[in-house]
């Protein structure tokens, strides 16, 4: 459980948030799992929120007024405390990336951000918002990249991805950036905490996700899964639909080209894409 902790509460909208739902609860004389019983989650949920690693929620902050009797204070704050410099639809996954014990992800087109280099990560930009000027693709880009640092912290998560060999036959940005990006991905694929798995086109309909999928684990929290279309992204939390997903994330797991295996065929399409 996230343990209480001071806060100054006028470090940025969260930390007020935070220390806010601290002081009600405790005027309340409720402890984190009892305040969680009544908003229908865990006194660690409770905790995250307190403690400003999370972000706010709008359903909870609504119930949290309804509970404390305070009228729309939580609602206010709580649209304050989620201004975030991601897509709104990415935000929350964003942040729960920074608390995951594990992501297992699946990319169906393009390698996830996690995994991207900054010339790839520029190229998919540029496809994604042709219109865009050049200050607005750099800045996402630069977002993305400083999401990577999770990667080489000591903290940081265990990721493992299974790529549909899609991912490495289209020349996103072209050869050259195509090359240099699965040689990136065969140098993560080496490291103690990456682990690479490529799905060939041959076992592709013996398990299938429709669309990018990440799930997250948590040392103190339930699992949660992240599903990402065109232009819009979904956080399930519900506990049943979240089993699901693991059971076909397991199938495509077990499909996949074993992580030796997966290394020699990217290795291999580096050097296709860096050959005229």
């Amino acid at each position: 459980m996230a343990q209480p902790k001071s806060l100054d509460p006028y470090t940025n909208p969260r930390s007020f948030y935070g220390a806010e739902l601290r002081r009600k609860r405790e005027e309340m004389g409720w402890s984190q799992e009892q305040l969680g019983a009544k908003a229908f989650c865990s006194g660690a949920y409770i905790g995250q929120f307190e403690s400003a690693t999370r972000r706010p929620q709008p359903d909870l902050s609504r119930l949290f007024d309804g509970e404390f009797g305070t009228g729309e204070h939580f609602q206010r704050l709580c649209r304050l405390a989620r201004k975030s410099k991601h897509a709104d639809y990415f935000a929350d996954a964003a942040e729960l990336e920074k608390l995951a014990k594990t992501i297992s992800e699946y990319a169906p087109m393009l390698v996830p951000g996690l995994l991207q280099t900054e010339a790839y990560a520029r190229a998919v930009t540029q496809v994604t918002l042709p219109y865009a000027d050049p200050h607005e693709i750099a800045e996402l880009v630069q977002l993305r990249t400083e999401r990577q640092r999770i990667l080489g912290a000591t903290t940081g998560p265990l990721l493992w991805a299974v790529l549909h060999e899609t991912v490495i036959r289209v020349p996103m940005g072209g050869r050259d950036v195509m090359g240099g990006q699965l040689r990136h991905l065969v140098n993560l694929g080496r490291t103690p905490l990456v682990v690479l798995q490529v799905l060939p086109f041959a076992a592709s309909a013996e398990a299938f996700i429709n669309g990018m999928t990440s799930l997250l684990t948590f040392s103190d929290a339930p699992a949660v899964v992240y599903a990402e279309g065109a232009g819009s992204g979904q956080l399930i939390e519900d506990p049943g639909l979240v089993e699901q997903y693991q059971r076909s994330y397991d199938r495509v797991r077990a499909a996949a080209l074993s992580p030796e295996a997966s290394l020699g065929l990217l290795e291999s399409a580096a050097e296709e894409h860096s050959t005229p």
